[in-house]
């Protein structure tokens, strides 16, 4: 029998705990084990130039400190290179339809290749928010059958100003119009993190509190926010999207 192929898992957060937690999250979440996936960190060389989609069943990005919406002279060159590498696998990505899942930084890249504005008109303060699913996206396979409202953890300075052209709305928000969106059948982009949970939210606390998502002295009282949250259909969203790609 042929062998199944591993789901690639690419991140982009340059601090060792906080890519770790990313990791295992993804992980538990998605109810897999390190054998059924292949780990690419490309926070320091950007994407291989030999990445083949043909080589694997799907493709989740996680969340990282980049801001998209910084003027290009004002980056540092490795977060030129990556969003570059980006466009290059989008162009394959979204022709054949593949699966991806682009979480938080994920989505803004997505948004970003699709010729959406991103700013910082809809950033979101780091902490639980409840968002709606959209009549669309009751019928989309990864939220069929989840309530009108679901819980999320999030935290963003910056996010996709509209819906991408072509694309598909699946959940809204409040603060945030833009919360998840499916392109094609198969690819998909959250400005949640679906991998989120208490744990790995205060670990991201500590590592970004002088980022500019909240004001350092407030860490203390969002960590005691965060660590009463559960959002469990943010979780499942995970687990449907590795259980339906597979293979």
């Amino acid at each position: 029998m042929p062998t199944s192929k591993p789901i690639l898992i690419m991140q982009l957060r340059p601090e060792d705990d906080t890519s770790d937690n990313e990791f295992q999250a993804i992980l538990k979440y998605g109810e897999l084990t390190e054998a059924q996936v292949k780990r690419l960190r490309i926070e320091t060389q950007g994407i291989p130039n030999d990445l083949m989609l043909d080589d694997y069943a799907a493709i989740i990005v996680g969340g990282s400190p980049f801001d998209i919406s910084t003027p290009a002279s004002e980056k540092m060159p490795i977060q030129n290179k990556i969003e570059q590498d980006f466009n290059h696998l989008f162009d394959k990505i979204v022709i054949n339809d593949f699966p991806f899942l682009g979480a938080c930084s994920g989505n803004g890249l997505l948004g970003n290749y699709l010729g959406t504005s991103i700013s910082r008109k809809y950033g979101e303060a780091v902490g639980c928010v409840t968002l709606d699913i959209t009549p669309e996206g009751k019928l989309d396979p990864l939220l069929m059958g989840f309530p009108d409202r679901i819980s999320v953890l999030l935290g963003h300075k910056e996010a996709c100003d509209s819906v991408p052209e072509g694309a598909t709305l699946l959940m809204t928000g409040a603060r945030c119009p833009v919360q998840m969106f499916r392109l094609g059948n198969n690819v998909y982009a959250t400005q949640f993190h679906p991998e989120g949970d208490s744990e790995g939210f205060i670990v991201r606390i500590h590592a970004y509190k002088h980022h500019g998502y909240f004001e350092p002295h407030e860490a203390e009282i969002l960590i005691e926010a965060v660590s009463r949250e559960q959002t469990p259909y943010a979780q499942e969203i995970l687990r449907r999207f590795v259980k339906r790609y597979s293979n």
